[in-house]
């Protein structure tokens, strides 16, 4: 770990105030924004805040592991990289940088269907062990080939994305016009130009594009016309009947993500999904939702034994990593706080990022004198 770096930015927090000042106020309010009054955003963290670990002295301990093992695969630490869209926005290149430190760090990178880097791209910068979200088209061909793609770029796992029928009521969007297409006002121009480095590497790297897309969008169409093509070729809706399809033509792991009830855990189980990510998009979409460790705490003590479950949403640090494991799940995923180190140390932020969290999770384990993962629940005070 770079003792220089970890001086200078040892928490998320403060990865976060830098890059504050490195990127476009405008982008950074679609990063850091929730929805509405943020009471969403802000519920998940303190929520999770909230749960309280017992620390066993006086047992006897061997070497604490953090390595986790997930649909047969070991990883290096029970926590991945949430999927974003329009990465290349918030920094250039990100997507290919959080990707390759990923693979470094031995832990899931998670793909939108919406960002800024295709399929293939990312199988190839993860030897084959990127996850791709599906933000599922309306036209069954697309679907299928954005299936066909996952599988011959030997994606392990397909994400569907349940939790954006429709987007979220943002203020902070509507103000700075960031929208598909983006409008360049006078105000956003002047924001732009105050941050040199991010416009010379988006000079470098080009204009943020749905490249996994791109096969799909007509020859010539123009950004005012992507808008269009947005809305009618996706719907953001899944039910029971339009996920059967999809089941039958994927053979790797399946899982649900945006899952914030006990009826969508109950559907998931009789679709015959491996998994589901306890998630409210981190706040994005609904203000008036329960907390992700809220809706943990109610799910596990019914369904772990039926389903794998994960969760995203709120979660900022290696002691928040511990506190929702110890209450019954079995993985994790963070999507600001990697954008945070990306967009503070640029090409050094996402090995940066994921050593922080390490570091912090493996010094919790070794308070608690917990040897595994697996075993947190049993640190947890009730």
């Amino acid at each position: 770990m770079n003792l220089d770096l970890l001086s200078k930015y040892p928490s998320i927090d403060d990865l976060r105030i830098k890059a504050k000042k490195r990127i476009p106020p405008f982008a950074f309010d679609y990063l850091d924004g929730g929805c509405n009054e943020d009471v969403s955003l802000k519920r998940n963290t303190s929520e999770i805040r909230e749960v309280l670990l017992e620390p066993r002295y006086l047992r006897n301990k061997g070497k604490s592991s953090i390595k986790t093992t997930l649909f047969g695969k070991k990883y290096d630490a029970p926590f991945g990289i949430a999927p974003v869209g329009l990465q290349g926005l918030m920094w250039p290149n990100s997507s290919e940088i959080l990707a390759k430190a990923a693979c470094k760090h031995n832990i899931p990178f998670l793909l939108s269907t919406v960002t800024t880097m295709d399929i293939e791209r990312a199988s190839e910068l993860t030897e084959g062990n990127a996850w791709f979200q599906l933000y599922n088209p309306i036209k069954d061909s697309m679907r299928n080939d954005l299936i066909d793609r996952a599988s011959v770029a030997e994606c392990p796992v397909l994400v569907l994305l349940s939790d954006v029928p429709t987007f979220g009521y943002r203020p902070r969007d509507y103000k700075n016009h960031l929208a598909i297409p983006p409008k360049m006002t006078i105000k956003n121009i002047f924001q732009v130009l105050s941050r040199p480095t991010w416009a010379a590497r988006t000079l470098r790297y080009g204009i943020p594009s749905f490249k996994t897309l791109k096969p799909y969008i007509p020859e010539g169409t123009t950004l005012r016309q992507l808008g269009y093509f947005m809305d009618k070729t996706f719907s953001g809706k899944l039910n029971k009947e339009n996920i059967k399809p999809i089941r039958d033509r994927w053979k790797g792991k399946l899982i649900l993500k945006g899952v914030a009830s006990e009826r969508d855990v109950q559907d998931a189980i009789k679709i015959g999904l491996d998994g589901i990510i306890l998630s409210n998009h981190g706040g994005r979409q609904l203000d008036a939702s329960e907390s992700t460790i809220h809706v943990l705490k109610r799910i596990q003590e019914k369904y772990s034994s039926q389903i794998e479950i994960m969760l995203d949403s709120g979660l900022r640090s290696g002691p928040d990593i511990a506190r929702v494991i110890a209450n019954g799940a079995k993985f994790t995923f963070m999507g600001r706080s990697f954008m945070y180190g990306v967009a503070a140390l640029g090409d050094r932020g996402g090995d940066h990022t994921i050593s922080i969290l390490k570091k912090q999770f493996q010094q919790v384990m070794d308070q608690l004198c917990c040897e595994r993962v697996s075993d947190l629940p049993s640190h947890l005070i009730k």
